[in-house]
């Protein structure tokens, strides 16, 4: 190998590692307007008082989804809303569980994409037939840990854990209940897509 092709060689592979460990100092673009959308699978855990239960086809494991937006007021913090749904389908009655919640994203470390979560809004249970449904809604509680991990300076892979849980009250056909005090506890592993 002649010398200018050594010296060559030898500067790009400097130019390169001082690249990179320019790269991985720097702390991840964290600003502005960020939204995620994200599947998984997630196992719940729906109990009723008054001496009711529910069969295990009705619980158990289903599709998860989410739905996140929200801005970003600082590096280690971001501030949003989160639909986290839990649904499944049996004999033609679709099940939809789930929480709306204001949400707060903490970042330990700026330049890490590990994070905490929890929120409070809205826990809902609904089941569907057809064109006719019914619904209990009440409080909820969402929180969980995740880690953005940088695909490009505007998108995200985040593998996600998640627990959700509601307080949804009475389901019921007009004035009757049918399903007293439901509430549902869910825990559940995805994977979002988000943009920065």
């Amino acid at each position: 190998m002649t010398r200018p092709t050594t010296l060559l060689i030898a500067a790009l592979t400097l130019g390169a590692a001082q690249l990179a460990t320019a790269q991985a100092q720097a702390p991840p673009a964290r600003h502005g307007f960020w939204g995620a959308f994200g599947l998984g699978y997630g196992n719940n855990g729906l109990t009723c008082i008054s001496g009711c239960s529910f069969n295990s086809t009705a619980k158990g494991g289903g599709l998860t989804v989410a739905l996140k937006l929200g801005g970003t007021p600082s590096p280690r913090v971001r501030l949003g809303g989160e639909v986290n749904l839990w649904t499944k389908d049996q004999n033609g009655v679709t099940e939809s569980v789930g929480n709306v919640s204001a949400a707060v994203y903490f970042y330990p470390s700026p330049r890490s994409g590990f994070f905490l979560k929890g929120g409070v809004g809205v826990g809902s249970f609904q089941l569907s037939q057809g064109g006719s449904s019914a619904s209990a809604d009440g409080i909820g509680f969402l929180t969980g840990l995740g880690y953005d991990i940088r695909l490009s300076n505007k998108v995200s892979l985040s593998p996600i854990a998640n627990f959700y849980y509601g307080h949804d009250g009475d389901l019921k056909d007009g004035s009757t209940v049918v399903i007293p005090g439901i509430k549902h506890a869910i825990v559940d592993f995805g994977l979002s897509v988000q943009y920065n």
